[in-house]
């Protein structure tokens, strides 16, 4: 299995390359050369096998010959083995259409744990063959950074900076980066967005001042590894619900648009899927640019769902890509254009590729707390806003009633409970394994919001 630039130029790696990689050299994203497919009844033959296998069967066409079957299986059952459910990503049901995928049974209490332990074991295993070293840079809009600390916090061989927008992420979201007190482990709070943060990301990589001292790496869905492991949920939903002879729809809280695209790589993959819904908040360029076909950034609107709180989809690229022909250098022109203006059109192929699989819905904070406390007043079921947001949008998506929809559980409702709270009366308590969280100490840096003040402190603290 080999890796493309989705701007033509970088050269083609394979997964441990990619993996190692992050961003490409051109500052595209990469994506396989082709899709594997599954058979129907290939689909099939995976109902019933615990998640760690199935993750093992669904990964194995992309890693290719950089890891053995059994070695893929010890890391998945590594990486899966310290969720807080036996089934990892556990199903619940809201109504007679309605299902939660519960995604935040991880370390971290979200959707970003299952993909980030497994990145964590793949560096580990990757650098040690080489006996080589890594300086990740990240930035979250919240639960990206505590899931990839979590995932890295004392690794020999790996360093992270973690950029995150100062104030603009609850309080559980910033201590479980903030208190982790690993050497390797540097938390950096800038002013701004998270937009400012993951540009200053994109520019390290290209920066040769710090390539030729560290070799940097990525953690962000960025990463294809990431995305890799994301697509394992979707099929363990459809197994689960009929699949692979009935199809589903999935409504997905969307900010970077790497959890979405995970659904669209799986439909690529063979699996059946009626339509992947794209839910998004006020700060709403994707349902902008899936409905009009109109990709122009706005400014960011601070939300009761803050890790949405976006307005530059970094993974958007790589379906713009995948839908819009694969011409590299045409969508490298294309995102140089919105580089510098801020917005551009979406192309005719682009639209009608998108538009064969993906709807998008937009919810205000209104909608969002409704729909907080529909769960809870007819289902006894407490969602975080995030959530809600999707759940927002798969109820109006008007799917015949038939289909089952799934909405994707990003985070537990633990880690916004002010939110939740205004809107159920109930304020979710923290689960036991992190129940302590508010005596830890906190440690982090407070820098400006320009890229030289972030540079210079990566550049003078990294080992």
């Amino acid at each position: 299995m080999k890796y493309v630039s989705t701007r033509g130029e970088a050269p083609s790696l394979d997964f441990a390359e990619v993996t190692l990689a992050g961003l490409a050299s051109d500052g595209g994203l990469y994506v396989p050369e082709s899709w594997p497919q599954f058979s129907l009844e290939e689909i099939e033959a995976m109902r019933g096998l615990p998640y760690a296998e199935l993750a093992a069967r669904v990964m194995e066409p992309f890693v290719g010959d950089c890891l053995s079957s059994e070695a893929l299986r010890v890391l998945t059952a590594k990486a899966y083995g310290r969720f807080a459910h036996k089934a990892v990503t556990p199903l619940v049901q809201l109504d007679e259409q309605h299902w939660v995928l519960e995604l935040f049974h991880g370390p971290t209490l979200a959707f970003k744990d299952v993909a980030l332990q497994m990145l964590g074991l793949l560096f580990e295993e990757f650098l040690a063959r080489e006996e080589g070293s890594l300086t990740i840079v990240g930035a979250t809009s919240g639960d990206t950074g505590s899931a990839a600390i979590d995932a890295v916090a004392g690794l020999d061989n790996v360093e992270i900076f973690m950029l995150h927008p100062k104030g603009r992420v609850s309080d559980v979201q910033r201590r479980q980066m903030t208190t982790v007190r690993a050497p390797n482990v540097h938390n950096i709070a800038i002013e701004g967005s998270f937009d400012d943060a993951q540009a200053m990301v994109k520019r390290i990589f290209a920066d040769r001042d710090v390539t030729a001292k560290h070799r940097i790496g990525a953690v962000n869905s960025i990463n294809w590894a990431r995305l890799m492991a994301q697509v394992v949920y979707y099929f363990a939903a459809s197994l689960q619900l009929g699949g692979p002879e009935r199809k589903l729809a999935f409504s997905v809280p969307t900010g970077n648009f790497g959890d979405v695209f995970a659904g669209h790589v799986a439909a690529r993959m063979g699996l059946p899927i009626e339509q992947l819904i794209v839910a998004t908040n006020v700060n709403d360029i994707l349902h902008r640019a899936l409905s009009k076909g109109d990709y122009s950034t706005g400014t960011v609107t601070p939300t009761a769902a803050p890790s949405m709180d976006i307005q530059v989809s970094s993974n958007f690229e790589r379906l713009l890509f995948d839908v819009g022909g694969r011409d590299g250098a045409a969508l490298a022109g294309q995102m140089s254009d919105f580089d510098a203006k801020k917005a551009m059109q979406l192309t005719n192929a682009q639209r009608e590729g998108a538009s064969a699989l993906f709807t998008s819905a937009r919810a205000d904070e209104g909608d969002t707390a409704q729909a907080m406390r529909w769960a809870y007043d007819q289902c006894g079921e407490l969602l975080d806003p995030h959530t809600a947001i999707g759940l927002h949008a798969a109820r109006a998506a008007g799917i015949d009633a038939a289909i089952p929809v799934v909405t994707l559980a990003t985070a537990h409702p633990a880690k916004f409970p002010d939110a939740v709270e205004r809107a159920t009366g109930i304020r979710p308590g923290l689960p036991a394994r992190v129940g302590d969280l508010f005596s830890r100490e906190e440690s982090f840096v407070e820098l400006p919001g320009t890229y030289e003040a972030v540079r210079d402190h990566i550049l003078g603290n990294a080992a």
